[in-house]
């Protein structure tokens, strides 16, 4: 049996309310990793990826490949874990057990649950129940060696990659692109369409939160050594870290690109069994390679905070309102009974909304910034997994 490690200490401004006792590089990596998330869903609601420029498209395509997609989504499962350090550091050093913050880590993780359950009403595209769910899996682990947590990562990477790898194999089988694979355009009535989500569902979020499990738990290392915390003391591991992470993650996700742009014809089967498993592999490295960038970068910036650096941390504050308000966005741009445009743009024009709904997000950031506004959504979940004892300061 392991030894559990003791939660690392927090920094000495870490009781302090407000925005200032905030670490800059873990808001900027929320706030850049919606820009990732809007691009990785936003191509999911058109009905034709090729409608439009072919030369635009073909480049869209082979740089969504390599740098978001399966990218994004270990992006945000890292920082989620590392959020649940921050938690337990911020709730212990207030005075708080191991069994009370436990218990309010999976109170948050089934309340993630149920919002992302609503969610599911609106779009079938939802990471909030499956990082719930991933909650409730990993928090057993946050006291747990770091020998434990780094063959715990390692060993679950072999699932997490055959769950994502299976089905981009199995699109890349039927002659079709990974776009058209996870498409939600509707196809069917309102009340048909949830009836359909509803049967799926149960086996979505299974495999869907298998495959965050790995990133999420080196989440849990990296914030035990406070990596994104403290990235001036860490600069060395980073930029090792980021070089070599990104160079495996193009490796790894080059034979997919060129596939499926179409620049490789006739692959054999075991080329697009080989391609389809090693692009979500490397995802993991890539997805957590940018995490690793922007901490670099908040270095740079951190030390005199312009405009743009203050309205992403502001949005990265907000991160899960404003991940809600990307599906109502894409929904009114998209949907036939809203604007409509699932059937003009392909997938250029597609990134280009993705950009566009990045862009409102960041303005909508600041003037609640500037209002002294939390979010709606982080504000619902805290009441609800505080219940009446109000926290103190702020939740990551």
């Amino acid at each position: 049996m392991d030894t559990p490690t003791r939660a690392p200490a927090p920094p000495a401004a870490a009781g302090t309310a407000g925005t200032a006792a905030r670490a800059l590089a873990p808001d900027l990596a929320r706030g850049g990793m919606l820009l990732a998330i809007a691009f990785a869903h936003a191509p999911l609601f058109v009905a034709a990826i090729d409608r439009g420029p072919a030369l635009l498209n073909g480049v869209s395509s082979f740089l969504h490949t390599l740098f978001v997609s399966n990218h994004a989504r270990p992006m945000f499962a890292f920082l989620f874990g590392y959020s649940l350090v921050q938690l337990l550091t911020r709730q212990t050093r207030r005075g708080g057990d191991w069994v009370s913050v436990r218990k309010l880590l999976r109170r948050r993780g089934w309340w993630l649950i149920v919002f992302g359950l609503v969610h599911t009403l609106l779009m079938p595209l939802d990471i909030l129940a499956v990082y719930g769910m991933g909650a409730l899996l990993v928090v057993g682990l946050l006291r747990a060696r770091d020998a434990t947590l780094l063959w715990t990562a390692g060993l679950a990477l072999l699932p997490a990659t055959l769950s994502v790898g299976f089905g981009m194999w199995n699109a890349m089988d039927r002659g079709i692109s990974t776009f058209e694979a996870g498409s939600v355009v509707p196809t069917a009535g309102l009340v048909e369409s949830l009836v359909a989500r509803a049967q799926i569902l149960p086996f979505s979020l299974v495999f869907a939160t298998v495959s965050v499990i790995p990133a999420m738990i080196l989440g849990i290392w990296a914030a035990r050594r406070r990596v994104l915390d403290e990235p001036e003391r860490h600069r060395g591991f980073l930029v090792r870290t980021a070089v070599v992470a990104t160079a495996v993650s193009i490796a790894g996700g080059l034979p997919m690109a060129l596939i499926q742009t179409g620049v490789w014809a006739a692959p054999s089967g075991a080329a697009v069994w080989a391609a389809a498993l090693a692009q979500p592999l490397t995802g993991y490295f890539g997805g957590i390679a940018m995490a690793g960038i922007i901490a670099l970068i908040a270095i740079r910036v951190g030390r005199r905070r312009g405009a743009l650096t203050i309205a992403v941390e502001a949005l990265g504050q907000r991160s899960m309102s404003f991940y809600l308000f990307q599906s109502v966005a894409f929904v009114a741009v998209f949907h036939p009974d809203a604007l409509g445009l699932q059937d003009r743009l392909g997938l250029a024009g597609a990134m280009g909304v993705a950009v566009a709904t990045w862009l409102v997000s960041l303005l909508l950031a600041e003037l609640m910034r500037r209002a002294g506004y939390r979010g709606p959504a982080e504000n619902l979940l805290r009441r609800l997994s505080y219940g009446r004892r109000r926290p103190e300061g702020r939740a990551a």
